[in-house]
């Protein structure tokens, strides 16, 4: 799998060309934050209306697809819950990564856009969700190419960490 990064920007995400795009979404925080909240705002307050319904509530092991097109640039939207902010940790990281990536799979969607769950909050340090992912869906031929949203300081740390993963799996 290929990883490139984008900026947590709205006009920065205009510019991938992915069918999907995946972020994550906590169950205590409101109003949602991270690229789920840029995204919440493209798409009129849908989410946040769906949270308030109760239709969706951020639990873990949940997720809503929804339609993007036209309100941003990916035809579908996928938000997961997290659960409770205070409850996360690696093996909740690794079980919605394993989550987003069955979730592409099923839907035949190899490049996709996606925030690692935590990230947006700084619950997980760069590196370690970079880690992480990798040894959950870095070697499935089912994914060409996740751009990963993170700032551009995080950025820098993470091409580096992804080269030497990358050098890594190829001389294992």
């Amino acid at each position: 799998m290929d990883l490139r990064f984008l900026p947590p920007e709205l006009r920065r995400l205009d510019d991938a060309s992915v069918e999907l795009c995946a972020c994550c979404i906590w169950s205590d925080e409101r109003p949602v934050d991270g690229l789920a909240g840029l995204l919440d705002w493209r798409l009129g307050a849908r989410l946040s209306a769906l949270l308030k319904s109760g239709f969706v509530s951020g639990e873990l092991g949940e997720a809503l697809l929804v339609p993007g097109k036209p309100h941003v640039p990916f035809e579908k939207v996928l938000f997961l819950g997290l659960g409770p902010k205070a409850g996360f940790d690696d093996r909740v990281f690794r079980e919605v990564v394993r989550h987003i990536g069955r979730a592409l799979e099923r839907l035949r969607v190899r490049r996709a856009v996606v925030e690692l769950p935590g990230r947006a909050g700084e619950a997980i340090a760069p590196e370690a969700a970079l880690t992480l992912a990798l040894e959950c869906v870095g070697d499935a031929p089912e994914h060409d190419v996740w751009w990963l949203v993170e700032a551009p300081a995080a950025q820098k740390r993470l091409e580096v960490r992804a080269a030497d993963e990358r050098r890594r799996v190829r001389s294992a």
